[in-house]
């Protein structure tokens, strides 16, 4: 069972500080999913992953906090569609390093970002970045479509959805099985347009054109062929990913500190 860092007490979180405890924030956001899709899908879908991944995660002996998702994200992008709620990216940037940097002054030393939004990423491991320099802390950063991507394709071959993409194929099939009744499903498109330069070219390198980052009409694919079962199919095979990669940084957060520390789980001051 994991535990919620909004369900502590303050002596029982400064406990769990001392005791090396990571917390993991989750990071959505509230934007424009087409026509079919709720505002809150990125939401849904990063509170469920990381919820199902940080217990799988503690239950294989991981000392994790599931800190209370951040529903607002750096969204910028969709405003123009409408049913968007954004931070700028300035403005985005500042909030994960004050997050960051309030759990690091409480004590925790060890931070892990979970993302569920696109347009979080970059500024998301720049925020993981900054506080690493500015704090004596370990931190982690990954998008959990990135952390579960070789999962998916050994686990779900015959998919034909991009993934994450945006308000396609992915996502609707992860909300018809977290939250069905939030679906219009008269709106639900069978055919759509693609773009074949989104996501081209080499790993880490950026294309773009105003209006059509997220595809035609704010959505990056058709949605016919969405099912519930296919997106419970999803949902397990990216949580036993992340479960596995939380675990991972924690053990490396936790082996490599052991020297370093006093013996109370704090940093010791380097000499």
């Amino acid at each position: 069972m994991f535990t919620r860092f909004d369900k502590l007490t303050r002596e029982q979180l400064n406990g769990m500080a001392s005791q090396g405890y990571a917390v993991v924030v989750p990071l959505g956001a509230c934007e424009q999913h087409g026509l079919h899709l709720p505002t809150g899908t990125d939401n849904f879908i990063c509170d469920e992953i990381s919820r199902r991944a940080v217990a799988e995660a503690v239950d294989m002996g991981a000392r994790l906090i599931l800190a209370p998702l951040l529903p607002v994200g750096s969204s910028a992008h969709h405003i123009a569609f409408g049913g968007t709620i954004s931070f700028s990216s300035a403005t985005y940037l500042s909030i994960l390093k004050d997050i960051g940097a309030s759990l690091a002054d409480s004590g925790f030393n060890r931070l892990i970002f979970l993302n569920g939004h696109g347009g979080n990423e970059h500024l998301m491991h720049q925020a993981a970045s900054d506080l690493a320099v500015t704090h004596l802390a370990w931190t982690a950063s990954a998008s959990y479509w990135n952390v579960a991507r070789e999962a998916l394709a050994a686990a779900c071959p015959e998919e034909i959805f991009p993934v994450p993409g945006h308000a396609g194929g992915f996502e609707t099939s992860l909300i018809l099985s977290l939250a069905p009744e939030t679906v219009c499903d008269d709106r639900i498109g069978c055919m759509h347009p693609r773009r074949p330069w989104m996501a081209a070219g080499p790993s880490g390198a950026f294309i773009g054109k105003q209006g059509e980052l997220t595809g035609v009409d704010g959505y990056t694919d058709p949605s016919g062929l969405a099912t519930g079962e296919q997106g419970e199919r999803y949902l397990n095979t990216i949580a036993a990913a992340v479960a596995k990669w939380l675990l991972a940084t924690w053990k490396t957060m936790d082996g490599d500190t052991q020297a370093e520390t006093d013996g109370s789980g704090n940093f010791a001051p380097n000499r």
